[in-house]
Formats: C-alpha cells, structure tokens, sequence
C-alpha cells in the first residue's frame, strides 16, 4: 500500500502551509509550464490522480471540463476538498493508486501532479491509466525530478562559493527515505530513462518532456530560491493513448 503520509499529523500541518496548498494553482511555481501542456477542456472527462485538496479539479471545470474524478489516498486531503468544492460534476473517491481499478475508456485526460513518485508499481498504474483513456485520449503530469529523489544523503553543501546537490546512486531504482516536512517520508527514486520507457512499453506516445526548472524571472522576484536554479526540481511529461 502507498504509505499515507498525509494523514500523519505532523505532515499534513505542515504541506498546508506550503504556498501550493494555501494559493492552489498560482502557488505552484511549475503550474504555468504544466497549463501550457494541457488540451482544450471543454466538454471533456477529467481524471485527476493524487488530486489533493482538488484544486486542478475544480480549475478542470472552470474551465469547460464537463466532469472531473479525483482520485487521493489521504481522508485529511479529501476533506478539505470536499469542503471547498461546490458543484455535482466534480467526484472524489478515497482509493490507494496502487491498487486502484479504472473504468476503460472512460477519460479525455488524464492529470497528476507529483504523485507518481509515490508510488511502487508505477507500471501496473499506467497500464490501468492507459486503458481508461478513451482514444485520443491525453496524459499529463509531473513528478520530483530523479536528480532530487536519487539523493540518499540529501544535505546542501557548499563549493566554491556556490550550493550544490550530492546526487549520490543514480542508477539505483527504488525507495527512498527522506525527511521532507516530517521525518520518514518514503518516495520511489526511478531514472529518466525508466519513466521513458515505462510509457513507452505501457503504449503511450511521448509528446513533450520538461526537466523543469526555475525561470530567472521567478528567481528575480524570489531570491531566495536562487539555488533552486542548479537543477531541474520537476519532471513534466505529456504523452497521448
């Protein structure tokens, strides 16, 4: 089973005051180049994997999609979605993506934003994404980019004046722990490559791939997210049934 560990005290206090959970969308410093990736919405089905407090859902609507599901394993997160969410033609289920069953063909798109490094069998998951998608259909998402996951000693150190990341065990897939917001926090570390290539053999079409960084313009109005720029943060793909 995914490990919840937003339904842990200490951890859910703690993302919800994250920019990204108290200004949804706009908080996110990736979301614009994540909005640009995504197809006309009107009248579409919208599957929103990892779908958080549901602030992608109810933009989904907002902006012609004709339904949304959002799918999260947190019973905290689904709460404060429901709460903030008004309208019949958004869903929410509480389910484990690990062992989630879709309907086939039964989505336009398919949307995730950082989930997917949650979680183990990711492969079993696309496959499952993949058959939901009605033909033509689109997936969109995002994960912490594998020079941030591929850490195992993730400390900043200084040389010659400048921050770097020790990326230590690239090329060894798997879980690792880190201490980020709470202690324990468990993600699954795959290189470039296997997410390539998981896509590929799961029968995706490979349409856009940003190792997403920073913008110097968002560093001008944030400084102190200088070193932020000395590596991508996010992975974002785009890829079509």
């Amino acid at each position: 089973m995914t490990q919840n560990i937003y339904d842990t005290e200490t951890f859910f206090t703690a993302y919800s005051r994250l920019p990204r959970s108290t200004e949804g969308l706009d908080g996110a410093p990736e979301w614009p180049a994540l909005q640009a990736l995504l197809p006309d919405l009107d009248g579409r089905t919208v599957l929103d994997l990892g779908c958080g407090f549901g602030w992608f859902c109810r933009w989904a609507r907002h902006n012609g999609a004709a339904s949304v599901l959002g799918v999260d394993v947190s019973d905290r997160m689904l709460a404060r979605a429901k709460a903030e969410t008004d309208d019949p033609a958004i869903h929410y289920t509480r389910a484990d993506l690990e062992h989630f069953a879709l309907s086939p063909a039964t989505f336009d798109l398919a949307y995730s934003s950082l989930a997917f490094h949650y979680i183990e069998d990711l492969q079993r998951l696309l496959a499952s994404v993949h058959a939901a998608l009605l033909p033509g259909g689109t997936l969109i998402f995002s994960v912490e980019h594998p020079i941030c996951t591929a850490p195992t000693h993730p400390e900043w150190t200084i040389d010659a004046g400048h921050a770097t990341w020790p990326v230590n065990q690239y090329l060894d897939e798997g879980p690792r722990t880190t201490n980020w917001l709470a202690p324990g926090v468990i993600k699954q570390h795959r290189t470039i490559a296997t997410y390539v290539n998981l896509l590929l053999r799961t029968g995706f079409t490979l349409s856009h791939v940003d190792e997403w960084a920073l913008s110097e313009a968002q560093i001008g109005a944030h400084p102190e997210w200088a070193d932020e720029r000395h590596r991508p943060s996010f992975l974002l793909v785009r890829c079509g049934r």
